[in-house]
């Protein structure tokens, strides 16, 4: 019985032990969370406002509005769902105190009935008369034990009493410091939501300033789309002739065209790069994502939509861009509507590099991961954008799904 009493004990403090670990490991997860949106913040307020000395036009300053306000948005959920967790666990806490207090309540008076009849019957007369009525040696050892499991008993008491206090001194403790980081969190999200609304107001004027001349960013932003989409035509043109091209290298002239033939390095190579799937580095150093993958709402008219086939990240003058992945230079493309553009083979990966101003490769080179490329190319109004993308063949896919914490 005492060993099953035994078991059952260790089990539900095994058990508490777990739940506590679970609950600091969730708090330090979304702490960590809540810090890294806090520093994009920090770093697209740096790369959207770097070009003061330039005048950006009002459509540019919408989008970097819009790409404030959603990582605004991102922090004050956050910050709402640690103040929710934090009210929770004050909750359980304030229970677990008022039950502590109870059950210390409890062992007090239980304590305090042992002392009372111990004091009565504390001499040694009474205990030398207690053994000595027994009617066998038998019943006299019980009797014996019993005194003795007794003292035990008691001294129990004390110690459990003594820790039910200190744990309800460590718990009044710890619901003081969630109280304070719960009051400070709230602060935060009253100033974060302050600064969000600020940004709204400041995205609706912008809009409002643009509808009056609707028609003429209507067809600024149709001839952006338009471009775009013959980019993403001349993309995928250029990696059905890379694939033909190796597959007849790989004297394979019936292959597919729209999946490369692949050696056993290459393979050893893809399959590198599909193990390394959300580690990959970032394609420059500093940078925030300005347009996500996939279709996008138009900053003007959300019903209108963008397709993307990349990411497009605002970084700094000057940053240089560096390869993914260890690879292959498969082409470098420049032509005369659009800045130089290189693409890296990583086996049946490919990774491209758009909006350059400065190669420091050629064609055939072989790459190494975090390796120089060239430099990002700054427009007019100051802004220094990559537009970086990766294919699996033909298949574009999501960036934010390969490179760490995009």
């Amino acid at each position: 019985m005492k060993k099953q009493l035994r078991s059952i004990f260790l089990l539900i403090t095994l058990l508490c032990s777990v739940l506590t670990t679970a609950q600091t490991d969730k708090q330090r997860i979304l702490e960590e969370r809540r810090e890294r949106l806090q520093q994009e913040i920090k770093q697209a307020k740096v790369l959207l406002s770097s070009n003061k000395d330039k005048q950006k036009s009002a459509l540019s300053q919408v989008t970097d509005l819009q790409v404030k306000i959603q990582l605004q948005e991102k922090l004050i959920k956050i910050t709402n769902r640690q103040i929710n967790y934090l009210s929770q666990q004050i909750n359980a806490n304030l229970k677990e105190i008022t039950r502590l207090r109870d059950q210390l309540q409890t062992l007090k008076a239980d304590y305090a009935e042992m002392i009372q009849a111990s004091y009565k019957a504390k001499s040694a007369q009474s205990r030398i008369m207690f053994l000595l009525s027994s009617k066998s040696f038998l019943q006299a050892y019980k009797r014996v034990q019993y005194m003795k499991q007794y003292a035990d008993h008691r001294k129990k008491q004390g110690n459990a009493i003594k820790e039910k206090a200190e744990n309800l001194q460590s718990l009044n403790n710890q619901l003081v410091a969630q109280k304070k980081e719960k009051q400070q969190l709230v602060v935060q999200n009253r100033k974060a939501k302050k600064e969000l609304n600020a940004q709204k107001k400041r995205q609706d004027d912008l809009v409002a300033s643009l509808k009056k001349q609707s028609s003429k960013y209507n067809n600024e932003i149709a001839k952006k789309q338009k471009q775009t989409r013959e980019i993403n035509k001349e993309i995928n043109r250029l990696i059905r002739e890379a694939i033909a091209e190796n597959n007849r290298k790989s004297r394979k002239a019936n292959a597919s065209t729209t999946r490369f033939s692949l050696t056993p390095e290459a393979k050893k190579l893809a399959a590198s790069f599909t193990a390394n799937k959300g580690n990959l580095p970032w394609p420059v150093k500093k940078g925030v994502v300005v347009l996500g993958f996939g279709k996008q709402p138009s900053p003007l008219n959300p019903r209108n939509t963008i397709q993307s086939n990349g990411v497009r990240i605002a970084t700094t003058k000057g940053a240089k861009v560096r390869a993914v992945f260890d690879g292959e230079v498969s082409r470098i493309v420049s032509s005369k509507n659009t800045n130089p553009m290189i693409m890296i083979r990583h086996g049946d990966y490919i990774s491209i590099y758009r909006n350059l101003s400065k190669i420091y490769v050629k064609t055939g080179d072989k790459i190494s991961a975090k390796q120089n490329l060239g430099e990002v190319f700054t427009n007019s109004e100051g802004s220094t954008i990559l537009q970086f993308s990766i294919f699996k063949n033909i298949r574009p896919i999501n960036p934010a799904d390969w490179v760490y914490r995009m």
